[in-house]
């Protein structure tokens, strides 16, 4: 385990959190094994932290017209391209493990284009990455062309929604410094110890 630490800026101890996000923490280290640097990170300002993953599970938790492993694809092609590191490895691990494939975090991250997802997903990452990146220029054919892939515009809503909302986080990531977890790096890689 790396002693680098996991933020610029003082990171709490979980015994002094205020009691939601502390029993949240703990929800979370129960099912994952380990608590992921973000949930302490940005526990730093719990008023911020309670909007941050409030508005994080209703994008990411809720019944969708997108997958889970779609919305993982759209965090991991978006936080590449704006330069996450922690956003990249986090949400690629949950991507391995929701797809149930080892290598289409890394395509996603690298070149969605070349990735072996649908066409349908290409098309989803590629407007995933004008919201990210050049999201003045969005206009009708973007829509028409997302229609044609059986996009609904709640659907669309829900891709530009993750997509901005990761821009946050990814901004939020790389300006306190965010380390990802040891943890990430293996996960969805190899078969989880018994």
């Amino acid at each position: 385990m790396s002693t680098t630490p996991i933020s610029r800026y003082p990171v709490p101890k979980l015994e002094n959190l205020p009691d939601d996000i502390r029993t949240r923490i703990l929800e979370v280290q129960e099912k994952s094994g380990f608590v992921p640097n973000v949930f302490l990170a940005l526990a730093h300002r719990p008023a911020e932290w309670r909007a941050f993953f409030a508005y994080h599970d209703a994008l990411m938790e809720k019944d969708s017209g997108l997958t889970k492993a779609e919305r993982e694809m759209i965090v991991v092609a978006t936080s590449n391209a704006n330069g996450c590191q922690y956003c990249v490895v986090a949400h690629g691990a949950i991507l391995r493990i929701r797809a149930k494939q080892a290598l289409v975090a890394d395509q996603v991250a690298i070149n969605h284009r070349k990735a072996d997802i649908t066409p349908r997903q290409k098309a989803m990452l590629d407007f995933a990455m004008k919201v990210a990146l050049d999201s003045a220029s969005i206009g009708d054919t973007d829509f028409e062309t997302l229609h044609g892939h059986g996009f609904t515009d709640e659907d669309i809503w829900d891709i530009g929604a993750v997509a901005a909302f990761f821009g946050l986080s990814n901004r939020m990531a790389n300006m306190t410094g965010m380390r990802p977890n040891d943890e990430f790096y293996l996960m969805g890689r190899v078969p989880k110890q018994k």
